[in-house]
């Protein structure tokens, strides 16, 4: 028990502080978690952890988290993607399969090996790309929906590699390269993988207990005695089970739980639902995260659909953020040191390669703009099923051991590497097709007294209205296809970056009387309101908000009309919730205003003790500001309301 609660407590703390820091410095939590896996993989070996066992069980995150991607997909969405399912998905699979395996024969190995190292490294990590597009907001995409046609190709890809790869079976695995081999005994290479696996990819323990360990895991399959089409018929019959039960007994069993009225009943249950279907899946030797999508699937408009996700959503992400972790953790650092130039450059060369295969296919598939390098750079490591069908091919005398060992290391670098190829989609592909580089700076050849910055969904409803109230406005936009749409519609706006004082000045900010601020990004609409300000004080500056805290910021930076992006919208959602609870129009409207009054008479109080270089929770005289008027602001809305609600209502007809 001492043991256990020890490697609890060493992963927990260890990733209760790495994430935290390297989501602040934009690395993203992947990352932070792989980071995290390496920093305690000496305290792992002082304690004689089997990480690989630790990272076969946190594989089960990889089945939560396509389960949850099922229950958003709708079946009639799944088939309207089939067309990028066979042709992107397969055509990935197949291309990379035959790109590595030209370089591994390059390397002087014999095709059976190179054809398995390709399958091998043909895959791409589900867990860390479907982690990091959910947590950047890129899943909706179409890079992001490109990415995700690809994944779940591969991972139904998995089921015939793992039928395929015995079938290429040497006697003698010391010839197939024999240069190779020895120069890796050369440079003092004693790691071996000593994990196995069974005819269906499961991990089985090697030595003296491998015996009976491996007749349990016989007796653990349905299909293993079975011929072909008997193997097929239960295969089916699984598929058609997870089918119907999905259907018509999902219902049922959660009306029946409901009854208890506990709430981890309802977390078991979802648990007992997933970790069921896994396991029928692997008793038939079919793919459990398979299997689990496609329960999502079935599930995607069930009635308590969103109530499993919420049950599952937090075991998946500890289950993920473990499996990163000991992705990290079992990084061989002495074998990694022995041979670092061929180690890296194997996955460099393997990152290298990928692109260029996604690349053509993002071409292919007319998939365009940032969304082609966001498909291209996501897609471009290894996956995590490659240490499962490296762990196979060496079981089953495909891959050398020592081959195989180096295959390990190159599977984790690339997939250590990836959020690094997500930061430079972030930092340098996405700036340079948002910004429109090709396109010149419009001339402003007129000068009204309104300037408007940014004619999206904020600016253009903005627009639209000063128009009907007569009022002429400048509209400056920094997106191309933004100015040709409103073009196309008889409106005039100007191409150009807003934040220029030079563009400002062309478009006659000297002589403005109001410069509205609807671009977006905080940090650019904080600066340009800076700057105009100290700039042009006689301007009015309306400005946009992207939250509460943003607001404090343009309150520091000189504006002091500053509209919170969803705060009337919050408000109407207020109102028409107090009408559907009976509160008459009129009094929900007076309750909404109090509650306006107050809220903007508090963040004034607030503002002036806020400092932009000072984290919030550590700006002491902020906070205690907050704890001083919290009691006071409460009274005082409780005190209109209260008034409010005592008034007789108005009268709406005789």
């Amino acid at each position: 028990m001492t043991g256990f609660l020890m490697l609890a407590f060493v992963f927990l703390v260890a990733g209760v502080i790495s994430v935290p820091i390297a989501s602040r410095l934009g690395l993203g939590s992947v990352l932070g978690y792989l980071i995290a896996g390496i920093l305690i993989s000496p305290v792992l070996a002082l304690l004689n952890v089997d990480v690989i066992a630790i990272q076969h069980f946190a594989e089960f995150g990889v089945v939560m988290m396509l389960f949850l991607v099922g229950l958003e997909l709708e079946p009639k969405m799944l088939w309207a993607m089939r067309a990028r399912l066979i042709g992107l998905g397969g055509g990935q699979v197949v291309l990379t399969t035959l790109a590595v395996m030209a370089v591994a024969m390059a390397f002087g190995l014999i095709w059976s090996v190179a054809l398995a190292i390709g399958l091998v490294m043909a895959l791409s990590s589900t867990a860390i790309v479907l982690q990091t597009l959910n947590e950047k907001g890129l899943m909706k995409s179409d890079g992001g929906q490109s990415s995700f046609s690809v994944l779940l190709t591969q991972d139904i890809a998995v089921i015939p590699m793992l039928a395929f790869i015995p079938l290429l079976a040497l006697s003698g695995l010391g010839d197939v390269a024999p240069d190779l081999t020895a120069d890796m005994v050369t440079h003092g290479e004693t790691a071996h993988i000593e994990v196995l696996v069974d005819s269906h990819g499961d991990p089985v323990p090697t030595g003296d207990h491998a015996s009976a360990d491996g007749d349990h895991s016989e007796s653990m399959s349905l299909v293993d005695s079975l011929g072909p089409w008997q193997t097929t018929l239960v295969t089916i019959g699984a598929v058609a089970a997870v089918v119907l039960g999905g259907n018509f007994l999902t219902s049922p069993v959660f009306r029946f739980i409901a009854v208890a009225n506990l709430r981890e009943l309802f977390t078991a249950t979802a648990l007992m639902m997933v970790i069921g279907i896994a396991l029928l899946m692997s008793l038939v030797g079919l793919s459990p995260a398979l299997g689990t999508f496609l329960a999502g699937v079935v599930l995607a408009n069930s009635e308590y659909r969103h109530e499993l996700e919420s049950d599952i959503d937090p075991f998946k992400g500890l289950l993920l953020g473990l499996f990163f972790m000991t992705v990290g953790a079992g990084i061989n650092f002495g074998l990694l040191g022995a041979n670092l130039m061929l180690i890296v450059g194997l996955t460099l060369g393997l990152i290298a390669l990928k692109i260029g295969v996604l690349l053509i296919l993002a071409v292919v598939f007319n998939i365009k703009g940032s969304d082609r390098w966001l498909f291209a750079l996501g897609l471009a490591q290894a996956g995590e099923f490659g240490f499962v069908l490296l762990s196979f091919t060496v079981a089953s005398n495909v891959i050398p051991g020592a081959i195989a060992d180096q295959l390990l290391l190159v599977v984790a670098l690339s997939m250590l590497l990836t959020p690094l190829l997500f930061i430079l989609y972030d930092r340098v592909i996405v700036p340079r097709f948002d910004t429109d580089q090709d396109r010149e700076t419009d001339t402003i050849d007129e000068a009204n007294h309104i300037i408007v910055a940014g004619h999206g969904r904020v600016g253009g409803l903005v627009r639209r209205m000063l128009e009907g109230a007569g009022y002429g406005s400048t509209v400056i936009d920094y997106s191309s296809k933004q100015i040709d749409m409103v073009a196309k519609f008889g409106m005039r706006a100007y191409y150009g970056d807003a934040t220029r004082p030079d563009l400002l000045h062309s478009a006659g900010i000297d002589e403005a009387k109001i410069f509205v601020v609807a671009i977006d990004g905080k940090e650019q609409i904080t600066e340009l309101v800076k700057y105009v300000h100290h700039t042009y004080p006689h301007v009015h500056i309306i400005a946009r908000a992207v939250d509460r805290n943003h607001v404090y910021d343009l309150y520091a930076a000189g504006c002091r009309d500053i509209i919170r992006e969803t705060y009337d919208s919050s408000l109407r959602i207020g109102r028409s919730a107090l009408e559907a609870l009976g509160m008459s129009r009129d009094k929900s409207a007076q309750v909404s205003d109090a509650f306006d009054a107050v809220d903007r008479k508090s963040m004034i109080q607030v503002a002036e003790h806020y400092e932009p270089d000072v984290p919030l929770a550590e700006n002491a005289a902020m906070m205690a500001r907050v704890n001083e008027l919290r009691a006071g602001w409460k009274a005082d809305l409780e005190t209109q309301i209260k008034d409010i609600l005592a008034e007789p209502d108005a009268k709406t007809g005789p």
